[in-house]
């Protein structure tokens, strides 16, 4: 028997093919299935967003406050009237207080107490050393008091030999008055250091040579003088 069917009508011989091509395809349906996304409706489909603001009211509250009451009137001014004839005015008189050469003036005194004793600071005239009669001020003269009155001290200050062997030292304060007539008197310590110092301090300030004493209005005045002396060993 004579076979009919030609070799390019037998769908035998592309079998193969067809297969190929549906694997294709059914393979990209399936990728295609798992690579298609979907979108659930959300924040993403709520559509433009629509914001309008106003303006902010501010209310104004006013208050309509009563004025002040107008102040009290003033009391009326009373005016006294005073006749003319009825009062005396003093009239002021002045007086030239300028000076003529023939005026003539009186010296007040001023009245010390012999008794009192004075501080240096309190006097016209300090005290002045013998020596120092010469300088020109009275600064320059007190200065002088004080140099002279040291250096005598430290002539004639003995240190105590008991108070050397036992290291006594220190400073004494003396006080004592300058009188009227320029002699010393009531020496005292104030601020001793030991009994040995303190009375080679006294013996010392007693061999004082006599002074000008200090002054007050012109007459002499007694004063009082602290000295400090440095009882210090070699």
């Amino acid at each position: 028997m004579q076979n009919r069917k030609s070799f390019k009508a037998d769908l035998e011989n592309k079998k193969g093919l067809f297969l190929q091509i549906g694997l294709v395809l059914a393979l990209a349906s399936v990728w295609t299935a798992f690579e298609w996304k979907t979108y659930k409706d959300g924040p993403g489909s709520l559509g433009d967003l629509e914001m309008t603001m106003d303006d902010e009211e501010v209310l104004v509250t006013q208050r309509n406050t009563p004025p002040p009451p107008p102040p009290p009137p003033a009391p009326p001014e009373v005016l006294n009237i005073v006749e003319d004839d009825k009062v005396d005015i003093d009239e002021l008189k002045m007086e030239s207080t300028e000076i003529s050469d023939d005026d003539v003036f009186e010296l007040m005194e001023v009245d010390v107490d012999d008794g009192e004793v004075f501080n240096f600071v309190n006097v016209e005239n300090k005290p002045v050393f013998p020596g120092c009669e010469d300088l020109a001020t009275e600064d320059e003269r007190f200065n002088c008091f004080n140099t002279k009155i040291r250096q005598f001290v430290g002539k004639k200050f003995e240190f105590p030999e008991m108070a050397k062997q036992m290291g006594i030292q220190g400073k004494v304060w003396v006080s004592f008055i300058i009188e009227k007539d320029g002699k010393v008197s009531d020496i005292t310590i104030e601020r001793g250091v030991d009994k040995l110092l303190d009375d080679e301090s006294l013996r010392v300030v007693n061999m004082l040579p006599k002074m000008i004493p200090a002054k007050v209005g012109g007459r002499s005045v007694r004063m009082r003088y602290s000295l400090p002396i440095n009882a210090k060993l070699q």
